[in-house]
């Protein structure tokens, strides 16, 4: 099966953003895979399952140092099944695993999860219940991370579906807890509903949706200029959708538009489709899993609106936000315009005129700035 670490070193993030300070392998990875080494040498194949595996070190990381085969893998980020697909592939491993939505066919009984911590705790207790809804009761979780983004809340979320956690000695900042005894299970939480009374639009969440059922203040600062946005466009792409609250909201202020959703977490597409379905716009609106709308064909829209992030993953950078300008640029026909809230001390207007076109501030306060990018006549791409 070869080395454990030469295979980890072997490891890419592609198609995630790549820098000299992102790493596709990290120190919890490799105490998660120690601390749970016993309990997967114990179970076997077809009763493992790996939940948040970043880019593949911790699935392939199972298959190269116990030999096991039909694990099953959930990740919320489409970059991170991809970065898992692409280096399994490099190895010849591909055929060692499979993805599934998080739900029985990923948990069934299983035997031992292998979890990095998400940081949204609404993300964590969807996880919890989950697992504790359909593991084997006799399941070993362990689930880790960096110390620096770990909390106490943590612990006490899982203490809500499990009967006991422990906390493992730490090594290079780093850090797992063990988790057993699952708890009896009522009606699932998740996904939760709310209403935003004025905007008149349900908002329906899973539990790793950015801003939960709850209208983000970025997002809100946006949609106060929702009437400027090209008032003859055709087609729209709210471009990191999250619960789908701007599709939704340019598809009932313009009944003549059509408007795509795309996110490339898994838990906001599920999210975005279900707020399309409460709202009655399932005619007007689609949403797709993509990464960055790497599936749009050139020249196919005149609006796209945009939240971009200013995180990859837990290190702050802006290489995922970019990456998004520049699908804008090839994706907008010539006239197109983006309309993009960011925070101001990221002043990213001089990139976003570069990559796709002239650039004007129409808003800012506080904390957070609104741009209008018109794209221009060039061929972006020779920019």
């Amino acid at each position: 099966m070869g080395d454990l670490e030469d295979v980890l070193a072997r490891l890419r993030r592609y198609p995630d953003v790549e820098a000299q300070n992102l790493y596709a392998v990290d120190a919890a990875d490799r105490l998660i895979l120690d601390v749970a080494a016993d309990a997967i040498g114990s179970s076997g194949s077809g009763k493992v399952a790996i939940i948040g595996d970043s880019y593949g070190a911790l699935t392939l990381g199972v298959v190269v140092g116990h030999d096991l085969r039909g694990i099953r893998v959930h990740q919320d980020l489409l970059t991170g099944e991809l970065a898992l697909a692409n280096n399994a592939r490099a190895l010849g491993l591909a055929d060692r695993y499979a993805a599934y939505p998080l739900g029985e066919q990923l948990l069934g009984g299983v035997e031992v999860v292998l979890l990095r911590l998400p940081r949204a705790l609404a993300g964590l207790a969807e996880i919890a219940d989950a697992i504790a809804r359909y593991a084997d009761p006799s399941v070993t979780v362990v689930a880790g991370g960096r110390d620096k983004y770990l909390t106490k809340s943590m612990n006490d979320m899982l203490a809500q579906s499990f009967s006991e956690v422990r906390a493992s000695r730490g090594r290079q900042k780093s850090r797992t807890l063990l988790v057993t005894g699952p708890k009896p299970v009522g009606e699932p939480r998740f996904p939760v509903q709310d209403r935003l009374e004025d905007f008149d639009i349900d908002v329906v969440a899973h539990g790793a949706a950015f801003s939960g059922p709850r209208l983000d203040i970025g997002t809100r600062f946006l949609l106060e200029h929702l009437k400027w946005m090209k008032p003859d466009a055709r087609d729209a792409i709210d471009l990191g959708c999250g619960t789908g609250i701007l599709a939704v909201a340019l598809a009932k202020a313009r009944p003549a538009l059509r408007v795509v959703g795309t996110d490339q977490s898994a838990a906001a597409v599920a999210s975005a489709r279900a707020t399309v379905a409460a709202n009655d716009m399932v005619d007007r609106v689609t949403v797709v899993r993509d990464d960055a709308m790497s599936s749009a064909a050139d020249n196919s829209a005149d609006l796209v609106v945009c939240n971009p992030p200013f995180h990859v993953g837990a290190a702050v950078h802006t290489g995922s936000a970019i990456k998004m300008f520049t699908e804008t640029g090839r994706v907008l026909r010539p006239g197109g315009e983006l309309w993009a809230v960011y925070n101001s001390h990221l002043n990213y207007r001089g990139v976003v005129e570069r990559i796709v076109g002239s650039t004007d501030v129409v808003g800012r306060n506080r904390k957070f700035t609104v741009t209008r990018s018109v794209r221009g006549l060039h061929d972006v791409q020779q920019r």
